[in-house]
């Protein structure tokens, strides 16, 4: 098995390893399935979050290290597989198993619901800012500063917070 041995297969196969345990937990559970499939939305969530917090400190270091440089060069390594085997596939079973929980619980007709959506649209829309920059660091075309990326850092964080108070609080 040659082909598991790169870390873009083995983020594949753990991605859809997942996705197919959460459906056969649907299926085989059906309505019961909803603990589970939030416990392991939750999980999903923690490990998306824990990327989106860490990569864009990773840029900050990027940002000053020479183009070429053994620092430069082993950042790119860690941005990318930071990327593809961690925070993408978490985003992906976050947002699947998120819109099956809000279709299950028919929340999408809730103030808070819908705050949140917006909020989880924006926290995605950092990642994609995030993964153009990961391409941006790897090409040494970075035209980012580290004050820009400190700030950068903050995003993810204060989205985090706003969601949490949404899901937990419920103010509307």
């Amino acid at each position: 098995m040659e082909v598991l041995q790169t870390p873009a297969a083995r983020a594949a196969v753990g991605l859809i390893a997942t996705v197919i345990a959460a459906v056969l937990i649907i299926l085989y559970l059906g309505d019961e399935a909803y603990d589970w499939v939030k416990a392991i939305h939750v999980v999903a969530v923690i490990a998306w979050m824990a990327g989106m917090l860490y990569l864009p400190r990773l840029f900050v270091y990027h940002a000053d290290a020479a183009a070429g440089s053994e620092l430069s060069e082993t950042l790119k390594v860690m941005e990318s597989r930071l990327l593809r085997i961690i925070i993408n596939p978490a985003m992906g079973i976050t947002w699947a198993l998120g819109l099956w929980m809000a279709w299950h619980a028919s929340w999408y007709t809730s103030g808070w619901f819908i705050a949140k959506f917006v909020l989880v649209i924006a926290m995605s829309a950092a990642h994609g800012h995030f993964s153009a920059a990961v391409r941006h660091f790897a090409s040494d075309s970075n035209q980012k500063s580290a004050r820009y990326w400190r700030m950068m850092n903050e995003v993810p964080t204060v989205l985090m917070i706003a969601i949490v108070i949404l899901v937990v609080v419920k103010p509307f």
